[in-house]
Order: C-alpha cells, then sequence, then structure tokens
C-alpha cells in the first residue's frame, strides 16, 4: 500500500486518550467540586457557561490563524501548554469572579485544542469516517480511565484535590501533542478564502441548527447529570461507572461506523442519533430511582455523542475543503458545542431549582426532537466516505 495512506496511528489515538481523559476527569465531576465550595445550581450554571462561551470564540480565531499559517501542531502545543497552567491555578482559587475568570480561560485555550487536532486528524485520513473511529475509539477509552478511576479517588480522598488531577491529564495531552505530526499543506489551500459562500448552503444552516440543538440537550447532561445522581443516592464510584458505560457504548459506535457506513446513509445515521436523544433525556429526568434504566439510558450515549459526532463531522468535512477545514471544524464547534453548550448550561442551571430534574430534562428531549425534524427536512446531501487505506502500526 502506499505510504501517501499510510496514518501516525499510534501519535494521534495517544493525543485522544489523553485529551479525553481530560474530559473525564473534568466533565463528571466539576460541577460537585464547584458544589463543594458552596456555590448554587444557578451559579454552577453560569460558571460552566463561561467556559462554553469561549467556544463561540476560541474555536474561530485559532481555526482561522491555523488554516493561514498552516501550523496546526504548533498551534496546538501552544494552546495546550498554557491550559495546563490555567487548569492547576483552579486549586487556588474559590470565589465566583475568580473561577469564572479561570474557567473563561480554560474554556479559551481547552477549545482552541480540538478543532486543530481534529483537522491535523482528517488531513491524514483523507476524510475517511472509518479509520476515524478506529483513531477516535481512543479518547472514548481515555474518558472511561478516567471517569472511573477520579470517581474512585474521589470517593476515597477530598474532591479538593479534583484540580490537581484535571491539570495532571491535561499535562499529558500537552506531551502527547509534542509527538503529533502535521501535515503540510500547500499555499493555495491556506488561502482558500472565506468560509461564508458555504455556510450559507441551506443543508449547512440545518445541520449546524440541528447540531446547535442537540449540544443545548446536553446542557442539563454536562453540568447537572453527576448532581442529579449524587442527590438521589449514588455514590460517586456509581456516578462514575454510569458515566463509563454511556462511553463503552460510545466504543462500540465508533469501531461499527465502517460497517454502518455501508449500510445505512449518513443522514439516516444522524436523524437516528437525535431520536435516540428523544428517549435517553426523558429517562434521565424522570427514571433516576432505578439504577437500571438509568443504565439503559446511558446505553443511548452510543448514538446521542458517538455515532451523532462521528456523522456531524463527516458532513462538515466533505462540505469544507482543505484550505476551509479547521475553520470548518472551528465552526461547527462554536455553534454547536458553544452558543448550544452554553445555552444548556445557563438555561438549565436557571431551570433546575425552580422546575426540577424532570422538566429539565425533558426540555431537552423536546430539542433533539426539533433537531431530528431539522435533519430529516432538510439536510438532503448525502455524504458516504472513500475506502479505507492502511493505518501506520
Amino acid at each position: 500500500m502506499s505510504s501517501v495512506n499510510r496514518i501516525p496511528y499510534f501519535r494521534l489515538s495517544a493525543f485522544y486518550l489523553a485529551y479525553f481523559s481530560f474530559v473525564g476527569a473534568f466533565s463528571p465531576y466539576f460541577s460537585l467540586y464547584l458544589q463543594s465550595l458552596g456555590h448554587s445550581a444557578a451559579a454552577i450554571g453560569v460558571l460552566l457557561a463561561g467556559m462554553q462561551v469561549m467556544r463561540l470564540v476560541a474555536p474561530t480565531l485559532w481555526a482561522g490563524l491555523a488554516d493561514r499559517s498552516g501550523l496546526h501542531a504548533l498551534l496546538l502545543r501552544s494552546a495546550l501548554g498554557v491550559v495546563v497552567l490555567v487548569a492547576a491555578a483552579l486549586y487556588f482559587v474559590s470565589s465566583f469572579w475568580a473561577l469564572l475568570a479561570l474557567m473563561a480561560l480554560l474554556g479559551f485555550f481547552t477549545n482552541a485544542a480540538l478543532p486543530l487536532f481534529e483537522a491535523i486528524t482528517f488531513a491524514h485520513l483523507k476524510d475517511d469516517i472509518g479509520r476515524y473511529g478506529r483513531l477516535r475509539v481512543w479518547g472514548s477509552v481515555g474518558f472511561i480511565l478516567a471517569v472511573t478511576g477520579v470517581g474512585a479517588a474521589l470517593d476515597a480522598w477530598p474532591i479538593a484535590l479534583l484540580p490537581g488531577l484535571v491539570a495532571a491529564v491535561l499535562l499529558a495531552s500537552f506531551l502527547c501533542a509534542l509527538a503529533v505530526p502535521d501535515v503540510a499543506t500547500r499555499r493555495e489551500q491556506r488561502q482558500a478564502g472565506s468560509v461564508w459562500p458555504v455556510v450559507r448552503r441551506p443543508e449547512v444552516i440545518a445541520l449546524l441548527a440541528a447540531c446547535f440543538l442537540m449540544s443545548v440537550a446536553h446542557g442539563p447532561l454536562y453540568a447537572f447529570y453527576s448532581i442529579h445522581l449524587s442527590g438521589n443516592g449514588y455514590s460517586k464510584t456509581l456516578v462514575g461507572a454510569m458515566w463509563s458505560l454511556g462511553v463503552i457504548a460510545e466504543i462500540g459506535v465508533f469501531l461499527a461506523m465502517p460497517y454502518l457506513t455501508r449500510r445505512f446513509s449518513m443522514r439516516a445515521l444522524l436523524a437516528f442519533s437525535f431520536g435516540c436523544g428523544v428517549v435517553r433525556f426523558v429517562t434521565i429526568g424522570w427514571a433516576v430511582s432505578s439504577p437500571w434504566v438509568m443504565a439503559l439510558a446511558q446505553l443511548l450515549h452510543a448514538a446521542t455523542f458517538g455515532l451523532y459526532h462521528a456523522t456531524a463531522v463527516s458532513f462538515i468535512n466533505r462540505w469544507f475543503p482543505d484550505g476551509l477545514r479547521a475553520r470548518g471544524q472551528a465552526l461547527y464547534m462554536s455553534l454547536t458545542f458553544g452558543a448550544g453548550g452554553m445555552l444548556g448550561s445557563f438555561a438549565s442551571g436557571l431551570a433546575w431549582d425552580g422546575l426540577g430534574a424532570g422538566v429539565t430534562y425533558t426540555a431537552a428531549s423536546v430539542c433533539c426532537l426539533a433537531g431530528m425534524l431539522l435533519v430529516l427536512g432538510k439536510v438532503g446531501v448525502e455524504v458516504r466516505p472513500p475506502q479505507t487505506g492502511t493505518a501506520e502500526r
């Protein structure tokens, strides 16, 4: 097989492993950490939304610089080097305003990392969603290892240790980034022009709107799922196990993507993921008293994140060519995970105490239903990935 089709499998997968270990250490437990500092649900919602605000601007700023300079890997390393220091500083502050400032900085630099790295990955893969799943699955493994290990650690030791654990896994991400190889881009690719002619296409607008709604729906999950479980008698170890269960299911989807994309259209897979979101969030809101039912709901994470993300980035990377790829990924991150995540975190923080978990998660299900209708009605361009090549071993 030609060397053109070879990819640096171990180096790319190691970064996914390390970076999503950070996500596994941070996302499930940081709301509990903030609660331990005495902050209210509304304050926690604002603090987490403040981090999401950076997703509105940071990915686009970093990706625009990367597409024009071609220095994706250097910028990735720079961002992660700074974010290690910011995460370590969280250990020393507890006031609302100091936390808000540090979380905004954390959001600004971490939200540079993933779109830059995804652009590097797809430049190596040539948009091959099958091989993407084989790499991205290591992010899921990292998440499971971190969420399980940190959950057990926080049952044994004070939750005040969490910022130090987060800083440690971010340091591992930075070290892995040092080994990530960049992909040379031709000058004409770096000057490919504006993304807006692509963004104005009706199917692109519909996809971004649907993804925005999916991120809004996940707002109460990432902000309050751990609090929801803990408040209903679940130990931190069991909370970690619930998060891990969802990601184990996600691994199965990533590994099955080559088969799924041969059997079903990408639009059908994307619509199915939204339908699963409708069921999942209603269940989380109203069936928390049954760990077994909650476990079944967590298995739907395979669709509401794994299948959803794999199909969404496939559309984005097909619609945005080489010179626009990092900006396309950044726009996807900004408008969906950024704007949608911010609105979801903020709104769920306001609703949590007054309306309760059931109503909050039912609203999330309604968002998924609206997103599914958008996908079925407007995202009409099918994306089928090319045949797979050979990965470097």
